[in-house]
């Protein structure tokens, strides 16, 4: 079979880092999630703690946004003088785009991923997804929260994932058309999500849409 790269964007307490996990366990591809802040700071020489703080945040300065414009990432900046959240960024792209060309198959959840490789004929972009009310009771359980708390969790959250993806994309985070697969799992489950990404690279793979 060819190796594909699986893009995951997720909303909160949809359980997509789960659908990639069991994805993992049903194609035997390699899942990166938060192992990649390990790889960014092996590769970086930053605190493995203090990346893990920015991790999937934008940078806080206005004036740094504006200066550079929409997107950081399309900018040639010397990282030097980026602030940790971008360095990450750049140094985990970095990372993403070596394991891309590696030639082996990886499921890598969130960090713009999707953005970062967009273009390669290898590529399959899923965005997981959840009615609002089913991922409050998910997020409710996970961390023993009340209701109140599990909503403004899951909206704080689902905001400064949209706020990262659009300031280093400059695009909007969540939209149908940047995906290959939007799939709901308050319908299939988890098991049955990874399943239907799974069946779909098959389908990619009889087809040779690979590079």
């Amino acid at each position: 079979m060819s190796n594909f790269i699986v893009t995951i964007a997720r909303q909160y307490g949809s359980g997509g880092r789960e659908v990639g996990q069991k994805l993992s366990e049903l194609i035997g591809y390699k899942f990166y999630d938060k192992d990649l802040i390990t790889l960014a700071a092996q590769k970086s020489g930053l605190s493995q703690d203090a990346l893990h703080h920015v991790d999937e945040k934008a940078a806080n300065s206005l004036l740094y946004t504006l200066a550079l414009g929409s997107s950081v990432y399309s900018h040639g900046v010397e990282r030097v003088n980026l602030p940790i959240n971008d360095r990450l960024f750049v140094v985990q792209s970095e990372i993403i785009k070596d394991l891309a060309a590696s030639g082996d198959g990886a499921i890598i959840v969130g960090r713009c991923a999707d953005y970062v490789l967009s273009g390669k004929k290898n590529l399959v972009r899923v965005y997981i997804t959840s009615e609002f009310d089913t991922r409050v009771k998910t997020v409710m359980k996970r961390h023993e929260l009340s209701e109140s708390q599990a909503k403004d969790l899951i909206v704080k959250t689902d905001k400064r994932r949209a706020n990262y993806y659009s300031y280093y994309t400059g695009e909007k985070w969540g939209k149908a058309d940047k995906y290959d697969l939007v799939i709901a799992t308050d319908r299939l489950g988890v098991e049955g999500a990874a399943k239907m990404v799974a069946d779909y690279i098959k389908m990619l793979d009889e087809m040779n849409i690979a590079d």
